[in-house]
């Protein structure tokens, strides 16, 4: 199932199931697919690459049966490789690594691809993105995270509007913002060249649907469209 390559120029919102309440994990993703949202953003950490413990494939497999959307998880974690088998065979749709992570990004990007889904980077706030100049032939897509990863509501970075510009510059790769991002920042984000907007607090401090309408219609009202 390709998410990213089908994107064209639209501008997209996608729930962060970190916020959201796991014992109803799938009438959470439900009530902000009712908003919009199109993609899932599913949060991996190993509390080692970030000080936060969170889920693992096996929750991953079960979301992917429970919901229509496609599923896009993002491995925060120090050895990536080991994990990817199992997320493929739970069935995302796609999965990004961050690249300060990954020892052999070409090796990885490979491994993700082969086992048919797309393959993404993440890059924290202070990462430049001409790290990632000799991988863009295989990425399907880059992960801008606004705040530092680990946990959520944290405050929005600015300067990464900034990053998202110069991505764009590099490449026409479709770039994905995680961090921060509300119906104030989306904008921001989106007038960089953002499309995929990841949003977990402000999606779920109040009514999902209308917390995620929210956010989707300004980032693409920032478009002109």
């Amino acid at each position: 199932m390709a998410f990213f390559g089908k994107l064209g120029d639209r501008v997209v919102g996608a729930p962060s199931i970190l916020s959201a309440d796991f014992a109803h994990l799938a009438d959470e993703v439900e009530r902000a697919r009712r908003g919009g949202a199109e993609l899932v953003h599913f949060d991996v950490m190993d509390n080692h690459f970030v000080p936060n413990l969170t889920v693992g494939p096996a929750v991953a497999a079960s979301l992917v049966e429970a919901t229509e959307l496609p599923v896009d998880a993002h491995l925060q974690v120090e050895n990536p490789d080991s994990l990817i088998p199992a997320f493929i065979e739970a069935g995302v749709a796609s999965i990004s690594v961050q690249v300060e992570a990954a020892t052999h990004l070409h090796r990885t990007l490979k491994l993700i691809k082969s086992g048919g889904c797309e393959a993404g980077v993440a890059l924290n706030p202070t990462t430049p993105p001409e790290l990632l100049g000799w991988a863009l032939p295989y990425l399907d897509y880059v992960l801008v995270m606004s705040v530092n990863p680990g946990f959520g509501g944290q405050r929005f970075i600015p300067e990464m509007v900034q990053k998202v510009r110069r991505i764009r510059e590099m490449a026409p790769v479709p770039v994905e913002v995680d961090g921060g991002i509300t119906a104030e920042t989306a904008p921001l984000m989106v007038k960089a060249g953002a499309q995929v907007l990841v949003a977990g607090s402000a999606v779920y401090r109040g009514d999902p649907a209308a917390e995620m309408r929210r956010i989707i219609e300004a980032g693409r009202a920032a478009r002109g469209r």
